[in-house]
């Protein structure tokens, strides 16, 4: 694999008030392997994510995107680099004051490289990709949760990103809703795009990833396939798995 083609952690370690919430941690996400980091609420997953776009800075170690550290550099000077991948928050972050239309083309618009029609046709196209083309001038206020978080999808793919991060993409949709969601994801796969999602949705998970990292008290318990996993006897893998009674308010 081409050290281009990597985005890495090396021995960070990051903390907030005293709590540890990774501690020589390393990572290493590869071009064309879907990975899912899996943990219980509030093991630092989405922090994870935060690290590795440069929004968080780690009290030490490092963050590297392909061949370049950005720890401790000013964002000014990865901002390309960065451009690279683009993120699905949970909620998905829409702007409220903005239609749909506005939401998917914002990045291009700010970047002002495109013409006015370059970005409309753009806009259309990853709307027509995601399915929700129809609400082009609707409002976030008027869409449904499914909707919300397929527009926040599109808004991701306007800039052609080689790697997509998942913030919990299926929390609070319905069954039909996270079956959109999943395959949505499989297409931007089979189109080349890596993706890095962070969920404890086991079903979601194992549906749309062939790597899994295993998150417990700030450091990595477990990284392997599925099969791996389900096999592993590593008690807190195995809870997780398959909580008892003895998981009860834990």
């Amino acid at each position: 694999m081409n050290s281009a083609d990597l985005i890495s952690m090396e021995k960070l370690c990051y903390s907030i008030g005293g709590r540890k919430i990774l501690e020589d941690f390393d990572f290493c996400l590869e071009r064309g392997v879907n990975r899912t980091i899996l943990g219980v609420s509030g093991a630092g997953k989405t922090t994870i994510l935060k690290l590795l776009l440069g929004l968080l800075q780690p009290d030490s170690g490092r963050v590297c995107i392909g061949e370049t550290c950005i720890t401790g550099v000013p964002e000014s000077r990865f901002m390309e680099l960065r451009k690279r991948i683009a993120i699905v928050f949970q909620g998905g972050a829409l702007f409220d004051s903005m239609t749909v239309g506005e939401n998917v083309g914002y990045r291009l618009f700010e970047e002002g490289r495109l013409s006015h029609a370059e970005i409309e046709r753009i806009i259309r196209e990853k709307l027509s990709f995601v399915g929700v083309e129809a609400a082009l001038d609707l409002y976030p206020a008027e869409l449904s949760g499914g909707m919300k978080k397929r527009v926040a999808i599109a808004r991701a793919l306007a800039s052609n990103p080689d790697y997509i991060f998942f913030d919990e993409p299926t929390t609070g949709l319905d069954p039909i809703g996270v079956y959109n969601i999943c395959n949505l994801i499989l297409r931007l796969q089979s189109a080349g795009t890596t993706t890095l999602m962070v969920t404890h949705d086991l079903a979601t998970a194992f549906s749309t990833s062939q790597r899994f990292t295993f998150l417990h008290q700030a450091r990595m318990v477990f990284e392997g396939t599925e099969v791996q996993m389900k096999a592993s006897d590593i008690p807190e893998v195995r809870e997780f798995l398959q909580p008892t009674d003895q998981s009860l308010f834990v």
